[in-house]
């Protein structure tokens, strides 16, 4: 009877707790429903504590303007009428002249500075790196001739690049376009395309870029010319995006270049730092929008865009990188060129080596592969003129390829040029005992079984069907080792 009744008293208690807390819930939530019922009331910033504040946050550079003709003074007091206080850094690859229209020495200038990277001896290397004067989170790149449309488009802009990243916002009332960047690093090539939507690898049109100082560091070359196209490049390579922002806008400032002369003169002066771009960026094949591939390596008239190879591994491996397309590309014409005139007069011959490994592999020259190697019977070299002839000099074909005797051993090599000397190896054999073999030379080349030879097979390479040995996995684990075809080896033992 008494468990019963302390039972009654304890579910009692319990529901009394409950009732309690329930009261307690609907006090403090009735109270928080009234308090966002009202309005919060908010003081705003006096002006003179939000440019301080904003000054913290961005600083403002101009990177690209011409000496003989720009609008720079006018965007920097653009700015300055808005935010007497931020920092302004105007860079230039030599000292503009004529003088920009700026008084540094005025008061109102304190925060401007104009940043020669041209080395002076008056000049530490500080004082000439720009990134030594950024002490601020975000860095605004803004383009000659522009205008602050309002107060608020730089705080929306910080706003939005504290969110997404780079940011792009347009100049007047250009449309901007977003560019697929495809970067690869190791192929020494690029190829920009048209895209869709607000994310991009890059922007093409007028336009200002703001990003955070921590990723400007991360770049290799921060302030190379032609800017944005540098800047997207490098980016792209950190696997970084761009955010178009089409709600905003800076204003468009005087216009520029309205002679032909001047028109003529920014248009050299951007061929020539696109071009020196490249090379500094390493990128020597580039596909544009339009499908159009240009060159900016090596070609027949230039030597090489590596030197000479010391145990076998090229310079560039060395990079982490594979052989240049321009390389390539200049391979595969001697290649072809060979090949007819082999056949032109009859000589048996196939591919040898890495040169069938990359036919194996991917119809092609192997990537990191410098040079051709085929193998010829060696009853048939008198069969052409420009073998008699490189016996006993170099000769220059009507088509201009250099024949000549190597001085490494009993081979032979053709050349692209007189002066570049991308290279395909003629390496004659002879049957002995029933194996093709070859006299000494410093090549790594094995001797194989004659069979491999009847029949001979043929295999695409470099665009084109290249005669080859029969039993072509055998014959190449024979020449390497087994599994040569899926896990090939790149000289020096070099990883990627």
């Amino acid at each position: 009877m008494r468990f019963k009744f302390v039972r009654t008293l304890l579910v009692l208690a319990l529901l009394g707790n409950i009732i309690v807390w329930y009261r307690i819930w609907r006090l403090f939530a009735t109270q928080n429903t009234l308090r966002l019922l009202t309005p919060n009331i908010v003081t705003p910033d006096p002006p003179q504590k939000f440019h301080r504040r904003l000054a913290r946050l961005v600083t403002v550079v101009i990177r690209e303007f011409e000496t003989f003709e720009n609008d720079v003074t006018s965007t920097v007091e653009s700015i300055l009428n808005f935010f007497p206080t931020i920092p302004i850094l105007i860079i230039s690859n030599e000292l503009p002249y004529p003088p920009l229209e700026l008084d540094f020495a005025n008061e109102s200038m304190q925060n401007v500075k104009l940043i020669n990277l041209q080395p002076e001896f008056n000049k530490s290397y500080d004082e000439r790196n720009p990134l030594f004067y950024v002490r601020t989170k975000f860095v605004l790149f803004l383009p000659d001739s522009s205008r602050l449309s309002t107060k608020q488009i730089i705080q929306e802009t910080v706003s939005q690049a504290t969110k997404l990243g780079i940011v792009s916002v347009p100049v007047g009332s250009v449309t901007l376009n977003c560019i697929n960047i495809d970067l690869k690093v190791k192929e020494w090539s690029v190829k920009f395309s048209y895209t869709t939507g607000n994310e991009c690898d890059g922007v093409n049109g007028k336009h200002a870029t703001m990003l955070e100082t921590k990723l400007l560091k991360k770049l290799t070359d921060p302030f190379l010319l032609p800017f944005t196209d540098a800047l997207y490049i490098q980016t792209t390579a950190l696997g970084a995006k761009i955010h178009m922002l089409s709600n905003y806008h800076f204003n468009e400032g005087k216009s520029l270049y309205k002679n032909q002369q001047s028109q003529w003169k920014v248009q050299q002066l951007y061929q020539n730092r696109e071009r020196s771009m490249f090379e500094k960026l390493g990128i020597k094949k580039v596909i544009r929008t339009s499908n159009s591939i240009e060159w900016y390596g090596c070609s027949r008239e230039s030597i090489r865009c590596f030197g000479s190879v010391i145990n076998g591994v090229p310079s560039y491996l060395y990079q982490n990188r594979y052989t240049p397309p321009c390389c390539l590309s200049g391979l595969r014409k001697v290649a072809h060129h060979v090949f007819d005139k082999l056949e032109e007069v009859g000589i048996r011959f196939w591919l040898e080596s890495g040169s069938l490994l990359g036919a194996m592999r991917n119809g092609d020259i192997l990537p990191w592969d410098h040079e051709v190697q085929i193998g010829v019977n060696r009853d048939d070299l008198e069969r052409s003129p420009w073998l008699i002839k490189a016996m006993n000099k170099p000769i220059i074909d009507n088509h201009g390829f250099v024949w000549e005797k190597a001085t490494e051993g009993e081979f032979f090599k053709v050349q692209y040029s007189k002066i570049n000397h991308l290279t395909v190896n003629i390496l004659p054999f002879y049957v002995k005992n029933g194996s093709m073999v070859k006299d000494a030379w410093f090549l790594n080349n094995k001797d194989f079984p004659e069979q491999f030879l009847h029949p001979m097979s043929s295999i695409e390479f470099a665009g084109r069907q290249v005669p080859c040995p029969n039993n072509i996995r055998d014959f190449l684990e024979l020449k390497y080792f087994r599994g040569v075809i899926e896990n090939p080896e790149i000289p020096g033992k070099i990883s990627f």
